[in-house]
């Protein structure tokens, strides 16, 4: 899955650069002039910082609804924990097309060191990215036909004509689509979908632990470690708004809660007022009511990678609108109402950290579609460089201003800067 994911970022990248929207120059890699060292040394050492880039999406609108798409960079205002920031690139993409309207300081080449010619940077460039991320280890395979005709209302309502985009799927659909233009690709691929997720009856017969169910963390780690790995690589691009469409159930450490306890109970012929006093199922249920909070954590760790990419999550689930239990499933329907709602929530955890939209418990997917489409077809990139040198502030707060009467302004409010190398997830 690690190389699935490695082909489509390539060809990302590959694309991009054809299409002008990534600049060679962000790659350049400067030599050092050779030293003596045999020479005394004549003045101290001088130590040089890399500060990075920091982008962020910028959508407004006037009182009417509709894009301001004529804003100078005096009219914008960028503050990171509270501290105005000096803007140093603004890019504009209007109509899905991207216009240059303040390009970012380029460093002085040091003295003796040979550089190519700089390429100018086209005036604009054409189309939109999207990667299309289908966690098909958390679609049941139930919603396989659902999941099929999604993709029919995403090439009629997303993904037009000059829009590339890449899939990638986590389970056994085994997609991995690098980007392309070519809309009957996407046509093809969705033949190939196929859910294959965790039934109710699947979960309640794994062997849950102290550490929640076997299989059914495998799963996430699996869903989230490659999504991870993809967001971490979109980082590389540049003055696109990385929309990241992720089409899955969502997820719950912990489902059934009451319902594998009663069948516990009744698999081992014991009664329930003595199990629950039992101390090994206490310390047991003790670790089980920490798995909700792990998720939740597991949740933040990806929405702050795509936050430092400047990657947005639009969630989708498959199931739609959602009603009780199939006939043949034996859960109460208390029990299913707060699994639907759980994995729900981590679906709305994804796309509202990140600024984007979760389209669930709703079968009016087209309305979010073309909310959607609007979303990424006009907006600004703002970019600027921290003030703030302190490494150990991780996640930073944002607010952007307009300067401009009945502007409404959305944003992202906040990134995190990448942790240490023995933090990151493995």
């Amino acid at each position: 899955m690690r190389h699935a994911v490695k082909l489509v970022v390539a060809g990302v990248l590959g694309a991009l650069l054809v299409a002008g929207a990534f600049d060679p120059d962000q790659a350049r890699t400067l030599a050092q002039a050779p030293v003596d060292i045999t020479a005394p040394p004549t003045e101290q050492p001088t130590f040089r910082l890399n500060v990075d880039l920091v982008t962020t999406d910028v959508i407004a609108r006037d009182s009417n609804g509709l894009f301001i798409s004529d804003l100078t960079p005096d009219e914008l205002e960028i503050y990171e924990d509270g501290v105005r920031q000096e803007i140093a690139s603004l890019v504009l993409v209007h109509g899905g097309r991207a216009f240059n309207v303040l390009e970012p300081p380029t460093a002085a080449p040091q003295e003796g060191i040979l550089l190519p010619a700089s390429r100018s940077v086209a005036n604009e460039t054409a189309g939109r990215v999207f990667l299309i991320f289908v966690d098909d280890l958390h679609l049941n395979f139930r919603e396989t036909p659902r999941t099929r005709e999604m993709f029919t209302r995403l090439l009629t309502n997303l993904v037009h004509e000059g829009d590339m985009f890449g899939i990638v799927t986590t389970g056994p659909s085994s997609l991995s689509v690098q980007l392309t233009y070519d809309r009957d690709i996407l046509r093809d691929a969705m033949a190939r979908i196929t859910g294959d997720g965790m039934s109710p009856q699947r979960i309640l017969r794994d062997s849950f632990g102290p550490n929640g169910g076997s299989e059914l963390r495998y799963r996430a780690h699996v869903a989230f470690k490659t999504a991870y790995e993809l967001i971490l690589n979109l980082e590389q691009l540049r003055n696109r708004r990385k929309a990241v469409i992720y089409i899955s159930s969502g997820y719950d450490f912990n489902p059934f809660e009451e319902t594998r306890f009663e069948n516990f109970a009744e698999r081992y012929g014991q009664d329930l007022d003595e199990l629950r006093i039992d101390p090994f199922y206490m310390q047991t249920q003790s670790a089980q009511n920490f798995l909700s909070g792990e998720l939740f954590l597991q949740l933040t760790e990806l929405t702050r990678a795509a936050n430092r990419a400047n990657a947005t999550f639009y969630t989708i689930d498959p199931r739609g609108l959602v009603a009780g239990p199939d006939m043949d499933v034996d859960i109460n329907q208390q029990e299913w109402g707060e699994y639907v709602r759980e994995t729900q929530t981590s679906l709305r955890v994804l796309a509202e950290m990140t600024g984007g939209i979760a389209v669930v418990n709703t079968n009016n997917l087209d309305d979010a579609l073309q909310r959607i489409d609007a979303e990424t077809s006009d907006y600004y990139i703002v970019g600027y460089y921290s003030s703030n040198p302190n490494p150990e502030i991780r996640t930073r707060e944002l607010d952007v201003r307009v300067n401009r009467e009945g502007a409404d302004v959305w944003s992202r409010t906040s990134y995190s800067l990448r942790a240490p190398a023995t933090q990151v997830a493995q």
